[in-house]
């Protein structure tokens, strides 16, 4: 299922965001065409079935009326017995087969709305991840929830009811429009007479409501953005006494979307009495002139029955046509949402040259790399240096002097302006996204922990390791001796982005993961920066053991913890403006030494 969904993804056409929601959606569900046409079938067949009582009902009343002169009659049964059995088995034929159908088309259009559901927020997510850190930067995580949940969702409840809606209504008309113009044309249009006012109505609320539910999507959107944000931030909010004022912005999110909600269901809510009206003056002629047709000998009783009763199942379910308009223009909003995210298109393209894990060396070169963010000014500026193989060189310098920033960039999570960035001698932007990041293992200061156990965090990413592995790399990482105290050792839940544990133990199970993964690249981003003196001396003594002929780059603020370094390079707005061992820079005496004596308390 998720090869079929990446596929499905990868072949759909890319339609300019003015095309009309529904045909973005035509278009994305192409895949689905033999569903959708059994589907389609089957809600057709089922209203045919569904309207042959009326039929019935007139050929009963014509038996009735007309006894061995009656249709039947003609047709050489003259006894009304039989004429009447012949009626109740095709009753019992009929019913059994619209019953059939309504089971066929239920199922079908449920289990189709399931499916594109599933696939469409799989595809979605899968090219949300595509997409570089810098579009996650300009969307809130709310805002993309709601598109992956409640928008997706809009679509699967159209799909699911009003598709088949549609449908049935749009059958209706045909085989009753030509059964009143072959059986009665005289009059037959005044049963037609609503269908375009019907028509207009519903296109002319379709247009005015519209704009008002993509407004409706776009304040669902802010405000569980806002919630999002909220829950993340929950211990700021308690710890800020904030909780009012976080309560009244949620209020007045929350409210905005309920008047957004208010100004279109002003509008959809006067849609089903207009239809109403219309249809009543098709029904009230028929029932009147038709009546007068029956007194002056000019049509059947019987044919004046079925002309009744199927006027009103062809007129009253245009009523629900409003409840079926309000879920089309909810779905269509959505659905110009979902279809905008597939559309945004994937800035950073993965190379084609294959790397191996087992025959990456890790010597990286920098070559007069120059990087700024998105209406910034540069943050690196022609910067070179070269790190050999299997060494490791440190990189220190003030906040917001770039450092982070060369991780990023070597990871690909953002694009280089200028320059180029190699891996044994291989510009990154040639080899496969995939290929780069299994070779480069990364223990930031900002540890992410999912909601699961000890295990499952440790093990992400080396998803097959075996519980030994695991407990080996929580072993160098210092961290076995921890876990063994918690409840449930190694299943012990977390809890979400790790809360249940400290800091410092949060820390050394990223490192135990990155030990894991055991890649030939190790980068450390102030992996000690958030830790105590004790923690911060457990994972100094792991890094003399895992930095062993690999490729480290440790970024610290906490000198302590890289003097030992092959190289330091100090930065300085984007620049290096330092290079050399521990000793050397402190002979220099410039930036670094200044900030030796700082944290060593000399002056």
């Amino acid at each position: 299922m998720l090869k079929k969904s990446i596929n499905q993804s990868k072949t759909r056409q890319n339609l300019p965001q003015s095309t009309p929601p529904l045909r973005r959606l035509i278009n994305y569900g192409q895949n689905y065409r033999t569903q959708i046409w059994q589907a389609t079938v089957c809600s057709i067949l089922n209203k045919i079935f569904d309207l042959a009582p009326p039929a019935l009902i007139g050929a009963a009343v014509d038996v009735v009326v007309q006894k061995e002169n009656s249709l039947i009659g003609k047709l050489g049964v003259t006894d009304v017995f039989g004429q009447l059995v012949i009626l109740s088995i095709l009753s019992f034929i009929i019913w059994g087969l619209e019953s059939v159908f309504e089971y066929a088309y239920a199922r079908l259009w449920r289990n189709l709305a399931q499916t594109i559901q599933h696939e469409l927020r799989l595809d979605a997510y899968e090219h949300l991840q595509s997409l570089e850190l810098a579009y996650f930067e300009d969307n809130s995580t709310g805002g993309l929830m709601s598109i992956l949940s409640d928008d997706i969702n809009q679509l699967e409840r159209f799909l699911d009811v009003g598709a088949n809606e549609i449908l049935q209504v749009s059958a209706s008309v045909l085989i009753i429009g030509a059964i009143f113009f072959i059986s009665t044309p005289s009059v037959a249009w005044m049963a037609m007479l609503p269908m375009p006012f019907i028509i207009w109505g519903s296109f002319a609320f379709q247009r005015r409501l519209a704009p008002r539910y993509a407004n409706v999507r776009e304040k669902v959107s802010l405000m569980n953005g806002q919630l999002a944000n909220n829950l993340t931030g929950i211990t700021t909010i308690k710890s800020f006494t904030a909780e009012a004022y976080e309560a009244q912005r949620i209020a007045a999110q929350s409210d905005a979307y309920r008047q957004s909600n208010r100004h279109a269901i002003a509008l959809s809510a006067a849609f089903v009495p207009l239809i109403r009206t219309f249809i009543l003056f098709g029904f009230t002629s028929i029932m009147l002139y038709g009546g007068m047709e029956v007194v002056a000998g000019n049509l059947a009783v019987g044919t004046y029955s079925m002309l009744v009763f199927i006027t009103q199942r062809l007129l009253w379910p245009l009523t629900r046509l409003g409840e079926t308009m309000d879920l089309y223009q909810r779905a269509m909003a959505s659905t110009t949402r979902v279809m905008n995210l597939l559309d945004t298109p994937i800035a950073m393209h993965s190379g084609d040259i294959s790397l191996p894990i087992n025959q990456v060396q890790g010597e990286l070169v920098f070559e007069n790399v120059s990087f700024a963010y998105q209406g910034r000014e540069p943050v690196i500026q022609n910067l070179s240096l070269q790190i050999p193989a299997g060494k490791t060189v440190a990189i220190v310098g003030a906040t917001g002097s770039g450092k982070s920033t060369l991780v990023k960039l070597l990871l690909r999570l953002y694009e280089i302006e200028d320059g180029a960035i190699s891996l044994d001698n291989i510009d990154i932007r040639q080899l496969q996204l995939t290929d780069l990041r299994r070779a480069i293992g990364l223990v930031s200061q900002d540890v992410f922990l999912f909601h699961g156990t000890v295990k499952e965090n440790i093990a992400y990413g080396s998803f097959e390791a075996t519980l030994p592995e695991i407990i080996a790399a929580a072993e160098i990482a210092e961290a076995h001796e921890f876990i063994s105290k918690l409840p449930q050792g190694y299943d012990t839940i977390v809890g979400e982005r790790g809360q249940k544990l400290s800091g410092g133990q949060q820390q050394r199970l990223a490192l135990a993961r990155a030990i894991l993964k055991n890649p030939p690249i190790l980068i450390l981003d102030e992996a000690t920066s958030a830790v105590d003196n004790e923690t911060e001396a457990a994972i100094v003594r792991s890094l003399e053991k895992i930095t062993q002929n690999r490729t480290t780059i440790a970024i610290a603020h906490r000198l302590s913890t890289i003097r030992n370094s092959d190289c330091i390079y100090v930065m300085d707005r984007g620049k290096l403006v330092e290079w050399g061992t521990h000793d050397e820079l402190l002979v220099r005496d410039g930036i670094y030494g200044m900030l030796w004596r700082v944290q060593s308390g000399l002056k």
